[in-house]
């Protein structure tokens, strides 16, 4: 069966790595610029047509793929006389990776279908090494139809594909993971810091919190930079946990309500981030933590 034309935005590290994995398995690939050329040049050497703008992506695509930072950058590159929206084929195919508001999300929905295509997110989990593999946990929200349509696709990129209700649910509950992710790494960061100031050796209090129920995996992603100075384990940094917990707060007060919890971790990663350690991994904030502590 002949398979889709895929027009794909955003070829950051996750990006391009999916870019790469459709290219392994045959898709043909239309992109578009976005802040550096060396992933678009390595498409390109594969065999990706490279057009000038988001409107001329759409244009040649039955599924777009945008994989950007912000909500702000998906309404940028969506919106506009050069925008996706403006290029959409009929009966075309948007899909949202990135991690974004799900408020902008249902709007960008209502102005897709406007157009005559269909909108869908579908947040990610997991790693780009993940990606080249096809591994991803894919989150995906929207029409059912549309949905059923782009699955295959889906299915060559994620090992566990999700259909998480109507649209705008995919984003609504990755920022409640991420939201949940970050305030425990928060937690365990200042924890090891604490045991600083108590005198305690962090590995020992490691060892005896690991033994019990509150072990996780994000305890041992902290631990590896907390104890072992190993920040790779968990390749997230200060300044994106802050953008999706500040984007979990923000879906709150949309809703109407005020998120309690969010607060202490929010204020933490956005001091961090204004410190000049926003490029800085999640694990590293037991530094910040430490420092805090002794100030």
């Amino acid at each position: 069966m002949t398979k889709p034309a895929i027009g794909f935005i955003g070829l950051g590290l996750m990006g391009a790595a999916m870019v790469g994995r459709m290219q392994d398995l045959g898709y043909s690939i239309t992109v578009t610029a976005n802040r550096s050329r060396p992933n678009i040049d390595a498409a390109v050497a594969r065999g990706a047509t490279e057009v000038g703008t988001a409107r001329e992506v759409a244009a040649a695509s039955d599924i777009v793929m945008l994989c950007m930072d912000t909500s702000a950058s998906v309404e940028g590159r969506m919106r506009g006389d050069d925008g996706v929206i403006a290029g959409l084929r009929n009966g075309a195919t948007v899909v949202d990776f990135g991690t974004s508001l799900p408020g902008s999300t249902r709007a960008l929905g209502e102005e897709v279908a406007a157009a005559g295509g269909t909108y869908l997110d579908a947040p990610l989990g997991r790693t780009p090494a993940h990606a080249k593999d096809g591994l991803l946990n894919i989150m995906a929200a929207g029409d059912e139809s549309a949905f059923a349509k782009v699955e295959p696709v889906l299915k060559d990129l994620g090992e566990n594909v999700f259909h998480l209700g109507a649209l705008g649910s995919g984003h609504t509950i990755k920022l409640m993971n991420n939201f949940f992710g970050m305030t425990v790494a928060n937690a365990m960061a200042e924890a090891f810091a604490m045991a600083d100031v108590a005198g305690i050796d962090r590995e020992k209090l490691y060892n005896v919190m690991s033994a019990g129920p509150l072990h996780s995996g994000m305890m041992d992603f902290v631990k590896a930079y907390g104890v072992d100075k190993d920040p790779s384990m968990l390749a997230f940094a200060i300044k994106n946990a802050a953008k999706d917990v500040g984007y979990y707060d923000q879906m709150a007060r949309d809703a109407g309500a005020n998120s309690v919890m969010a607060q202490g971790a929010l204020g933490a990663l956005r001091a961090a981030t204004d410190a000049g350690h926003g490029d800085e991994m999640v694990s590293q904030m037991v530094d910040f933590y430490a420092a805090k502590l002794k100030a």
